[in-house]
Formats: structure tokens, C-alpha cells, sequence
């Protein structure tokens, strides 16, 4: 039996499906360096999972460690402000086009659940508006039409978790994705008692259509309905002031995770300062008040990974860079697929996309579904063998990435579309 084998078994025994719940249990992953992570059986990949998105920059980039170096040796967690997290803080106003004020959480599903929250007390209201497919994190909210097995009507919420209650779902209104007409009339139909619109303005890899953000932008505004950006996998990544810069289109609030921490738990509101007023219960009142609080928020070790992170992503075309690897690789992927006769779309942006294989146009989650996915497993599965360590949904490309990494993905990318 390999050493990862044993893993495995180890991890059958403790943990539930023998995973953490997040990526595929069969692969245990022992080191990642730059642009590589290597298993417990020594075998190496080109990594464009990356730690789900939040190691932009590569694994273990050594001005990184160094600042996490320093800051452990002067302690790892307070419970209280610390000057790097104010620091940090600083930074994110400065970038983000929303943020006037922040408010720190260890999770990206624990931010859009107090983004939620902070939404229905400042506006008084309970419904909420959300994208079918969209990911929001693990709350009650966020687990309605996520990844929904049956297509319900509009806006009728399906659960995709058991343990919610009904009265979460009663709560909800769902839209499709990029279409206009059918959030208009939903708002037409619930807007005075929605208290958000949540939306990944790019959805998990689905671009929004021209128009589609800026309606939401308009009716939110007309209707006093708080818009909220989840730029937990966006932020810092489509450019470095987010979708929001990238898009031109400024929400009330958004929330932060991944590239923010550095590869440490760390996650942020940010937003206007009427909104966020709500976290001072001196500025609204006990009944307005909002609690939150976290025993690792605002960290100082995940404090000043982040803020060296965003350091050097200010640095040197950073994001030309990211584009034209993204680009690269869009290319690598569209060329091979074609020249052995695949039905399929690159979906998304340079700098976080994938392969659907479907011929019809992908711009919501019902249509992302006609995709075939025993093809998508297979290719991926391919890739796998070939040295490429890749999310089943998403590529994401990272800072890391050289001409050596790119190599050995377009032979990779060859081997997987000559084999489907």
C-alpha cells in the first residue's frame, strides 16, 4: 500500500466521507512550492486549484513567509485590534470601490452570512434575491438553488442541504442569471419586501452579460434594496480592486476572502459607511444593532500575509501577467478541443475560467447544466494523470505560473482531448 493509500484509509476512519468536504479525498496533497503542490507518493502537478483561488501569487512566495516569519514570533492570534489588520483595512478601502469601512471574518460563507444580515437591518426587511447556481457559502440562505438537481419555477427556492428550515426558504426569491426581464418582474412582484440582491457578478465562472449588473445597480436604487457584491473568489483577482473596478459597476457592500488573507483564514464586509454603522450599536441603537464578533477575525498573521500579497500584486503588470497566462491557456484549451472535433465553451474570464462541453450559449446555470459532465470528468481525470491538479469546475491561473508549467499543461491538454 502507497503512502497516500494509508492516508486515505487514516482518513476513512475520522473523517466523514473521508474528506474535509472540500476537494476530491482521493489525493492527498503533501507540499506545494510556486506553481506546483505535490502528493503524499511524491508525484507532482502543475497547480491551478490552488487552494481554491487565494495562493494568486504561488505557493510559499518567500517575501511572504517572511512577514508571517516575523509577525509569529511576535504572536499568532489577540482577540483584539491589532496594527496590521488596521493596516490591512487601509489597504482595502483604498482599492475596493464600495469599501469605505471593514469588518473582518475568518470565513467567505461567514461574510455573506453577516452581509445578509447587515442588509435586513438596515433596511428593515427579510426577503432576499439570489442567483440560482450562485455560491454564497454554507448558510441556510446560501444553500437554496445552488445546485439544484430539480428545476423549480421561478422564484420558488430548492433546498440543497438538509437541516434548513422552510422558513429559509419561504425567505428566498430566485432569479436566472443575466436575465433582465425576469428580475425585473420578480421586483416588480417582491421588491418591497427584499431586504439584498446578492450576486457573484461574475457566477462561479459565467460572465455577466452587457447591462445585467447595472440593472440590478438601477433597481436596487430605485427600490432601496442593498446590492451585494460576492467577491470572495473575485476580489483582488479580475483586477485589483475587483469585479466591481473591472465591471465599472459599484455594489453597497461586498465581501472579501481568499487573496486577503495571503493562504491564511481571513474574510471582510466591506461597504458604505451607513451600512456598516449597523457593527456600532453608539451609531444605531440596541435595536438596530448588529452583533458579530470572531475569535480569530482580523488575525495579524493572515493580517500581514494579506497585505503583502496586495503589496506585490500592485507591483510589475501583475495583472497583464495573470491575463496573458489566462489568455495562454484559453488558447491551449480551445485548439486542442477543436482540432479533435469537441462541442465546447471557455467559459469565463482570463483570469478564472473553464471548459464546458455543450454547444449552446453558457450564460446561466440551466444552461452551464447542458454541459456533458461524464466528458468533464474524463478530461479532467486525463489531465490528472498528465501532471495537472485542477478544480472539476474552474482553472485558476497564478503569478506562479512559467513557461516550463505552461508546457507541460498544453501537452497535458493534448493527451485529455485526444483521449475523450
Amino acid at each position: 500500500m502507497s503512502q497516500q493509500e494509508k492516508w486515505i484509509e487514516r482518513a476513512k476512519t475520522v473523517l466523514p466521507a473521508g474528506g474535509f468536504g472540500n476537494f476530491d479525498p482521493g489525493i492527498i496533497i503533501s507540499e506545494g512550492k510556486g506553481s506546483r503542490v505535490w502528493d503524499e507518493d511524491g508525484n507532482e502537478y502543475v497547480d491551478y486549484l490552488i487552494g481554491s483561488g487565494p495562493m494568486l501569487l504561488g505557493h510559499g512566495h518567500p517575501e511572504v513567509i517572511d512577514v508571517v516569519q516575523s509577525q509569529i514570533g511576535k504572536g499568532m492570534t489577540f482577540f483584539a485590534n491589532n496594527a496590521a489588520g488596521i493596516e490591512l483595512a487601509e489597504a482595502i478601502t483604498a482599492a475596493v470601490p464600495c469599501a469605505e469601512q471593514v469588518r473582518y471574518l475568518t470565513s467567505g460563507g461567514e461574510a455573506d452570512m453577516y452581509a445578509l444580515r447587515l442588509a435586513r437591518a438596515f433596511t428593515g426587511r427579510t426577503k432576499i434575491l439570489k442567483f440560482e447556481g450562485g455560491y454564497h457559502g454554507m448558510c441556510g440562505e446560501a444553500q437554496m438553488s445552488l445546485a439544484p438537481e430539480i428545476l423549480a419555477n421561478f422564484p420558488q427556492a430548492v433546498p440543497d442541504s438538509a437541516g434548513i428550515p422552510t422558513s429559509v426558504r419561504d425567505e428566498m426569491v430566485i432569479a436566472p442569471f443575466n436575465d433582465a426581464e425576469t428580475v425585473r418582474a420578480l421586483l416588480d412582484e417582491y421588491g418591497d419586501d427584499i431586504a439584498a440582491i446578492i450576486v457573484e457578478p461574475l457566477q462561479r465562472v459565467i460572465p455577466p452579460e452587457a447591462g445585467f449588473l447595472q440593472l440590478l445597480r438601477d433597481e436596487c436604487t430605485q427600490r432601496g434594496i442593498v446590492l451585494i457584491f460576492d467577491e470572495i473568489v473575485t476580489g483582488f483577482r479580475l483586477s485589483y480592486g475587483g469585479a466591481q473596478e473591472a465591471y465599472g459597476i459599484t455594489p453597497d457592500l461586498c465581501t472579501l476572502g481568499k487573496i486577503i488573507g495571503g493562504g491564511f483564514p481571513l474574510a471582510a464586509i466591506a461597504g458604505k459607511k451607513e451600512l456598516m454603522d449597523h457593527f456600532d450599536q453608539s451609531m444605531v441603537g440596541k435595536d438596530k444593532f448588529l452583533m458579530q464578533m470572531g475569535t480569530l477575525s482580523g488575525n495579524p498573521v493572515a493580517a500581514v500575509a494579506g497585505l503583502k500579497t496586495m503589496e506585490i500584486l500592485r507591483r510589475n503588470n501583475a495583472y497583464d501577467k495573470l491575463r496573458q497566462t489566462g489568455e495562454t491557456l484559453q488558447h491551449m484549451l480551445s485548439s486542442s478541443l477543436k482540432e479533435h472535433g469537441h462541442a465546447h465553451q471557455i467559459v469565463g474570464d482570463p483570469t478564472l475560467f473553464d471548459v464546458v462541453f455543450t454547444d449552446h450559449q453558457v450564460r446561466d446555470y440551466r444552461s452551464w447544466m447542458t454541459g456533458d459532465k461524464s466528458k468533464n470528468t474524463r478530461f479532467n481525470q486525463t489531465l490528472r494523470d498528465n501532471g495537472i491538479f485542477k478544480s472539476p469546475g474552474k482553472l485558476y491561473p497564478c503569478l506562479a505560473i512559467t513557461d516550463d508549467d505552461l508546457a507541460l499543461t498544453e501537452n497535458a491538454i493534448k493527451h485529455a482531448a485526444a483521449a475523450l
